[in-house]
């Protein structure tokens, strides 16, 4: 009778010890879908002030005053030229209006590149960037990249796709201690993102892949080869629900 007693005692106790379990995880999975898609909602209408990565680089730089931690002055999508627009598709996301947030030949196409030659290219469409620049940090490793496509759903199910292409133009990092499309053209070009030609915006497009880097001299014929590629497949890029 008494061992009878006992088994019985331990399987509630199993039993009680797994519902703590269960009701804790339970619990923790509700804040982080609180924490995470908060934000989401909130820039779904108020422009983010401030990105991660611009944190980062100023402290990457020693403090300096002239790297900024905020967005300095915010573009609204209709405010911005359609050449710059067309270039920065071209560039980056040519199927942008076609995918849900992820371009999944372009996955693959990265997968068989990746994994059959000593060349490294990604896939990541300008929704995932979007993500990345605005809720997450650069450096390349397995969480990152989950928490990058889980963002991604996020925005794509509550933001529309011009509000995605705006924040990106405003947020991406465009130079050293560079960032949005704004900063970019009165540095490279000495005047507003409303006024960038189609040269300059795909000069501008070019650069993206290695903001930092590419806009310096050593790196002029290739970006120039990217140009004339951006260019030329400008002329197929449609822009939709964008104000002429």
């Amino acid at each position: 009778m008494r061992l009878g007693i006992w088994r019985w005692q331990r399987k509630l106790k199993r039993a009680s010890f797994w519902g703590r379990v269960f009701k804790v995880t339970v619990l923790l999975s509700l804040i982080f879908l609180f924490v995470t898609f908060l934000p989401v909602l909130i820039y779904k209408v108020i422009d983010p002030p401030t990105t991660l990565l611009m944190w980062i680089r100023w402290a990457e730089s020693g403090y300096e005053k002239r790297y900024p931690r905020t967005v300095k002055k915010w573009r609204k999508l209709d405010r911005i030229s359609k050449p710059f627009l067309r270039a920065v598709i071209a560039s980056e996301d040519q199927k942008f209006y076609r995918h849900n947030g992820f371009d999944w030949d372009a996955v693959n196409n990265a997968i068989r590149v990746n994994l059959s030659t000593r060349r490294k290219i990604g896939a990541s469409t300008i929704s995932m960037q979007t993500a990345r620049n605005v809720f997450l940090w650069q450096k390349r490793n397995w969480l990152r990249k989950s928490l990058e496509i889980y963002f991604t759903v996020l925005i794509e199910m509550t933001w529309s796709k011009q509000r995605i292409l705006e924040v990106y133009m405003n947020v991406i990092e465009w130079g050293d201690g560079v960032f949005g499309c704004e900063a970019a053209a009165q540095k490279y070009f000495k005047h507003s993102a409303g006024r960038v030609q189609p040269a300059e915006g795909a000069w501008m497009a070019a650069i993206l892949p290695n903001p930092r880097a590419w806009p310096t001299p050593a790196y002029r014929s290739h970006v120039g080869q990217r140009q004339t590629r951006i260019l030329n497949a400008m002329t197929s890029v449609r822009l939709y629900a964008v104000s002429p």
